[in-house]
């Protein structure tokens, strides 16, 4: 199947393009304080390298898990399943083969300022019980809010828990990397981890690095958090329309909040970029050079039954929203 791309624009307010493979956005363009627009999202200039190379998951729609399940394992009504395992001992993102890979259908809606993906994964698929279908609609406002809306339905009980993993850099191609952005989470407590990466079923206080109850820059303590920030933060519960963080590029005035009806969001502070991957323009992608604010359920839900639940039952959709919001 060949890789196409689609494109959403407001003019002088929000563009977007992405692609039918893996549902990848690709780039998202707003303007900075003199209203020049530049894409803020890390990437490639090329459709085709998304398939060509390895990549940290840019951009994609990130399922049928997104974030880690331990050991690659969970019961579910007393049955064990074996998921792929692509991450240590664990299973990442869906596995080997999981959304980011796929080819989704693609619609423009009526409005015309959306348009819905579909895909539909098999029973048995990386592991995960049941036939799932999924629908993910992209929308752009004149309020500069990119709008992610999730719905999925299953014919047999399944667990589910989808995201978007776009770096984020509000520099746009000038800036090396994040440690000068300005960070807040609406965020008390984030789940403890072991090491290698998944909770350990505790919650933690955000006290001292962690903390970014009050806007911070995200540098200033990240020599204290062994190999950077990649937490799942525990969101306070609020209002969709209530922002549960936000992010603010200084230079350039550009300011992204995020409001979403997931429990949970993962910061990652790009720890694992290593100017390995040629990206935009030819730009080498350095450490930290973007992060990734990903609206979330818990990883390992399955494996925590004190976690919020992310089983789905047939008769039941899933749906969640999350809305990117801009200004400058």
């Amino acid at each position: 199947m060949k890789i196409k791309s689609y494109t959403l624009e407001i003019p002088h307010q929000i563009k977007m393009t992405f692609l039918n493979y893996g549902g990848i956005i690709q780039s998202l363009s707003v303007p900075d304080s003199h209203g020049q627009m530049e894409d803020i999202v890390l990437g490639f200039d090329d459709p085709d390298d998304y398939q060509k190379y390895p990549h940290p998951y840019f951009g994609s729609i990130i399922g049928r898990y997104a974030n880690r399940i331990s050991k690659g394992e969970f019961t579910l009504h007393g049955e064990r399943y074996h998921l792929a395992v692509n991450n240590g001992p664990n299973s990442l993102h869906g596995g080997l083969v999981g959304f980011d890979k796929v080819f989704w259908d693609v619609k423009l809606n009526s409005d015309q300022h959306s348009y819905t993906l579909t895909h539909e994964s098999p029973d048995g698929h990386e592991g995960y019980p049941g036939n799932l279908k999924v629908e993910v609609t992209y929308t752009l406002t004149g309020g500069r809010e990119l709008v992610i809306d999730y719905k999925a339905s299953t014919d047999r009980d399944t667990i589910i828990n989808l995201t978007n993993h776009s770096y984020f850099n509000l520099g746009g191609r000038n800036e090396s990397d994040i440690l000068g952005h300005e960070l807040w989470i609406n965020a008390d407590y984030y789940t403890m981890v072991d090491s290698d990466l998944t909770p350990t079923g505790n919650l933690q206080e955000v006290n001292g690095p962690k903390d970014f109850r009050e806007h911070k820059v995200i540098g200033k303590d990240l020599e204290h958090v062994p190999g950077g920030y990649d937490h799942n933060y525990i969101l306070n519960h609020a209002p969709l329309y209530d922002p549960k963080a936000r992010l603010f590029h200084q230079p350039s005035g550009r300011m992204m909040e995020i409001l979403t009806t997931e429990p949970g969001m993962q910061f990652y502070s790009g720890n694992f970029l290593d100017g390995s991957l040629t990206g935009k323009d030819k730009v080498r992608y350095g450490k930290h050079h973007g992060l990734c604010l990903e609206t979330q359920h818990y990883p390992d839900s399955p494996n925590h039954p004190k976690f919020p639940s992310t089983v789905l039952k047939p008769g039941e959709i899933f749906t969640s929203k999350t809305i990117y919001k801009f200004s400058s």
